[in-house]
């Protein structure tokens, strides 16, 4: 099963690294398009979601739209020692610090920590997903765990090369709600 996601990972960062900055950014701006549209976004006042590093879809400029809008942005801080996450607030992006593996989180002293229950829509990442809005992480299960106590809409941005038939799924496996890729807006679970 490890072997499984391990060479599932490796399959999905090959095909990821042949997209070229110009379609990375053409597709990442034609999902932020439909994130914008979908009900999900308009109704929510704080959104959860990570900071981006290519290849993973553009958060960046979701996150300044979200601000536009009035929307309360909070971002991942990773809690290492007990594997867990939490989220701070965002209100600009000189809040952030490159923690281990080159991640940007939130700078504790200049944030402030977010409950589960505040946080109306949580945009989780991934490398790789099924239709059925199931996902294969980064490999550190802070979502998975994350998810267990969150009681909020879940959806997952992504492009349609990440979009595979099947996945190696677990029992503590919980699949999004919604997928947004650059083809399509899928309505998976809810």
């Amino acid at each position: 099963m490890i072997g499984d996601k391990k060479e599932l990972r490796k399959q999905i960062t090959e095909k990821l690294s042949k997209v070229t900055k110009p379609q990375y950014e053409h597709l990442s701006y034609h999902i932020a398009k439909g994130l914008y549209q979908d009900e999900y976004w308009r109704d929510a006042k704080t959104i959860g979601l990570t900071i981006s590093r290519q290849p993973e879809v553009d958060t960046y400029q979701i996150i300044r739209r979200a601000w536009e809008e009035g929307k309360q942005v909070v971002i991942p801080k990773c809690l290492p020692k007990n594997r867990e996450m939490i989220f701070r607030t965002l209100n600009q992006f000189d809040q952030l610090e490159s923690v281990y593996y080159g991640l940007l989180e939130p700078i504790e002293s200049e944030t402030t920590e977010i409950c589960p229950s505040s946080i109306d829509l949580l945009i989780v990442p991934g490398l790789a997903f099924t239709e059925s809005g199931y996902r294969l992480g980064f490999g550190g299960g802070y979502y998975d765990r994350f998810l267990t106590k969150y009681n909020g809409h879940t959806l997952s941005l992504a492009f349609q090369l990440q979009i595979v038939s099947q996945l190696p799924v677990e029992t503590h496996d919980i699949p999004v709600e919604k997928l947004i890729t650059d083809q399509k807006v899928m309505f998976v679970n809810g």
